[in-house]
């Protein structure tokens, strides 16, 4: 298959002109950038990223292939992909298939052969905004008015599209300790990194009622990362206030850390640009110490809001580069959270001691068996 020309028109009318990649289409979504040199794949398949045209920074995107077992979802949730070069053939002997082939089986439309340095440039200088790429028609007045439709992603609700339908389990059953998942967009390495620790999980769909999580009897709960913005999600926010009531351990990261907030009564905002990568330097405020970090959101929690309540929420994390917060305790509760991603999957590995210290907050929290 060739390329054909391509066409990349941004809310504000900057217009770029490429190559297509993948699936010869149109598609629509807020534009975002990751700054990651490797896991183009797990990107892909975050759903964290549903809603986004995704650019990549890294010049070569496709150059090792795909492999079937390297996702974090069952299928793509990016909307689109912005790239400088997007290599068809591989060289990694164990790859399944190009990138080409793997984006014609997801149907997923694309554009290269941009000036990815000059598209994230304007990004940092604009902030975020919705885009549209096309590969069948380079008509901007067209182009315009479809764009013209597209929802901001300030005040859209995603969790639940993404979320998964139907219940299930990953692990020992016999395990030491079971966790109730509440999905919100729920990475499968997260999940791993729980049984690797001997846990015993259920993911439920993200607006189960709290009174099921409850039954199943977990000695602890996690509120997981996802799209969207985390305001509209109140059927979350009122499972973690019922969490907090019931002072059980609870987990949150990425979106479950704005949740968590949420559920204190600390707002959140959009953020300009966001965060996206996997080279993004935090504080361990409790520690000392610093950590390179996997990142993908686009809202934050009120650093304003958090100071004005240092009785009930305590700041544990910062970032190096913007001083926004990464991550929380609420006071006089055995809840925590953290913004960014300490699955990191493929990498790095700087904050894995997080699942650590939830285990070990179940394990203090755990009652024991009566004889």
């Amino acid at each position: 298959m060739q390329a054909v020309p391509a066409v990349l028109l941004l809310q504000d009318g900057t217009v770029f002109y490429g190559k297509s990649a993948g699936k010869i289409g149109t598609t629509t979504g807020e534009i975002a950038f990751n700054t990651g040199m490797t896991g183009y794949q797990e990107i892909f398949t975050d759903p964290s990223y549903y809603g986004q045209c995704l650019v990549m920074t890294n010049a070569h995107i496709g150059n090792y292939g795909t492999k079937d077992l390297e996702v974090e979802s069952e299928n793509i949730k990016i909307s689109g992909l912005i790239c400088k070069n997007f290599t068809w053939q591989y060289s990694r002997i164990v790859g399944d298939q190009s990138i080409q082939e793997y984006f014609e089986r997801e149907g997923l439309v694309g554009i290269s052969d941009v000036d990815t340095r000059a598209i994230v440039r304007h990004i940092r200088d604009k902030g975020a905004m919705n885009c549209i790429i096309s590969s069948e028609t380079t008509d901007l007045e067209n182009l315009k008015k479809q764009l013209s439709k597209v929802p901001n992603m300030e005040g859209l609700e995603l969790a639940s599209v993404v979320s998964t339908k139907e219940s299930y389990t990953l692990g020992d059953p016999g395990a030491d300790f079971k966790i109730a998942v509440l999905d919100l967009g729920c990475k499968k390495n997260i999940l791993k990194c729980f049984a690797d620790r001997n846990c015993y999980v259920k993911v439920f769909p993200a607006k189960t009622p709290y009174a099921e999580l409850k039954a199943w009897e977990p000695d602890g709960y996690f509120l997981s990362n996802g799209p969207g913005d985390p305001a509209p999600a109140q059927y979350a926010v009122n499972t973690a206030k019922r969490i907090l009531a019931e002072d059980k351990p609870l987990f949150g990261i990425c979106l479950g850390h704005q949740i968590l907030a949420l559920a204190v009564d600390i707002p959140t905002y959009k953020m300009h640009h966001g965060h996206r990568g996997i080279n993004h330097p935090v504080k361990n405020l409790i520690s000392g110490k610093g950590e390179i970090t996997s990142q993908n959101h686009g809202f934050g929690v009120s650093p304003e809001a958090i100071n004005a309540n240092t009785d009930k929420v305590e700041i544990t994390h910062v970032n190096l580069n913007d001083a926004t917060i990464e991550g929380i305790r609420i006071k006089n509760k055995k809840a925590f959270s953290v913004q960014y991603h300490p699955e990191a999957s493929p990498g790095p590995h700087d904050s894995r001691y997080l699942f650590d210290e939830f285990i070990e907050m179940m394990k203090e929290s755990k009652v024991p068996a009566t004889a």
